[in-house]
């Protein structure tokens, strides 16, 4: 199981001190550490675990002795005729000690109750890299719409600028109100592009605020040179392997289907003998004065003391059917199970290469967003000559610049799509870490 430890926590004094022109941001890794400490879908996995660490403890209590004392104390009278002959306390104390000697049910309930405990150890382990996946997908989600908000914004002042300089052209008799109402479309356009960026980044904003329980710091950049490799080893084959020795919901869904195997064994031993040592010590005194209200007690005042020890032996025979009935149900659990975890196994499978094509994929899309920015720069520099030359319309001037932005837009999301998915591919093959989200960390400005 991942065991994750926090290094830090953010304190809001720490920011008193700081200078107001000091520029100040969180990475990924201190992201993720907030959401550690504050995020509640987290707590209550975290919870979900502790539940199932008693099930071995539970497990194990049949196996072992139990003690039982119980204690009685009553006050009597003897009454005859309403005439009260007699009146005394008595009191009552025992113990009885009991250790299963043979209870084939119980030890079946111990391995079940161990396989369930191991099992929401790899549920939590699981959790553990959702949480990872929640983390960086919603910080990757508010870089990526700063950067789509930034293009607009300056899409918005580049068409703001085209259509001004549209109408001072109109102005003096140099363009056509057509070439007005075209760069006034688009920068309108432009406008409503700005809000819709707006509005997405506030929603982006949001989400990571509902994941650390606060208002959202300033979030730190990926450098620009950040690598984008294909996954290492490129034989998917062997990435499937490791998924299916490592994946943590499949871990726990073969946990499960144990853990049901012993239910099943464990009902179908309800018919085998129940054998176990017993010994109960049992003392009493009694003040009682006389027997009848007439004649003297010879035990008054005194403490009697009743030991026994025996080997105890049950077996059921009939129950009404309900005994053979547990044993059917449990074994038709047993086998709903095993197809679970089977169907598990080969999510897995298709997960993994599923995941594995995919950072195949986004790293040749990045080299290819990269090129297309570099493509888009160059038409647009050659379009703004050629409309300066009278060679290219206002039109055409317009649809370059949306082109470059758009570019840039669809290059920052590359990247981000990418870290994404590998980070996705480790979490389908039980890989994913802390050590990950700090690595990327560590390259961002």
């Amino acid at each position: 199981m991942i065991k994750m430890k926090l290094h830090k926590t953010i304190a809001v004094c720490s920011l008193v001190g700081l200078s107001i022109t000091q520029t100040w941001a969180e990475d990924l890794k201190d992201i993720y550490e907030l959401a550690l400490i504050n995020d509640p879908t987290f707590k209550a996995a975290e919870a979900s675990f502790r539940v199932g660490k008693e099930y071995k403890i539970q497990g194990r209590a049949g196996l072992l002795p139990s003690l039982t004392i119980s204690g009685s104390t009553g006050w009597n009278e003897y009454r005859l005729e309403e005439t009260l002959l007699d009146e005394y306390n008595s009191n009552n104390y025992s113990g009885s000690l009991q250790q299963p000697l043979f209870r084939m049910d119980r030890w079946f309930q111990f391995r079940q109750g161990k396989a369930l405990t191991q099992s929401a150890a790899a549920e939590f382990a699981s959790q553990q890299q959702e949480t990872m996946i929640r983390v960086a997908t919603s910080y990757f989600n508010v870089l990526n719409a700063k950067d789509s908000l930034s293009a607009v914004k300056a899409e918005v002042e580049a068409i703001g600028r085209q259509r001004d300089q549209a109408k001072k052209r109109f102005d003096v008799g140099l363009a056509s109100i057509t070439e007005v109402q075209d760069t006034q479309a688009a920068y309108d356009l432009s406008i409503v592009g700005r809000i819709i960026g707006e509005a997405q980044l506030d929603s982006a904003k949001e989400a990571v605020s509902a994941i650390i329980g606060g208002d959202l710091p300033l979030l730190s950049p990926l450098m620009d040179d950040y690598p984008t490799p294909p996954p290492d080893p490129i034989n998917r084959e062997v990435w499937v392997k490791i998924g299916l020795a490592n994946n943590f919901q499949l871990k726990a869904a073969q946990l499960n289907t144990a853990a049901a195997k012993s239910s099943a064994r464990a009902s179908g031993s309800a018919h085998l003998p129940k054998i176990d040592i017993v010994g109960r010590v049992t003392k009493s005194t009694s003040r009682q004065g006389k027997f009848g209200g007439f004649i003297q007690n010879p035990l008054f005042g005194l403490e009697s003391d009743n030991r026994q020890y025996a080997i105890q032996v049950s077996m059921p025979i009939f129950a009404g059917g309900g005994i053979s009935s547990a044993r059917r149900q449990a074994y038709a659990q047993y086998d709903r199970s095993k197809e679970q975890t089977l169907f598990t196994e080969r999510s897995v499978i298709r997960e993994v290469r599923s995941n594995h094509f995919n950072v195949q994929t986004q790293s040749a899309n990045v080299t290819a967003r990269r090129q297309a920015l570099a493509s888009a720069n160059s038409a647009l520099e050659a379009t703004q000559i050629g409309f300066q030359v009278g060679n290219r319309n206002v039109v055409d001037l317009l649809q370059a610049e949306r082109g470059l932005y758009a570019a840039k837009r669809d290059y920052a999301q590359s990247r981000y799509d990418y870290i994404i998915a590998v980070l996705r591919l480790k979490l389908s093959v039980g890989s994913l870490s802390p050590e990950d989200l700090f690595n990327v960390s560590s390259q961002m400005k």
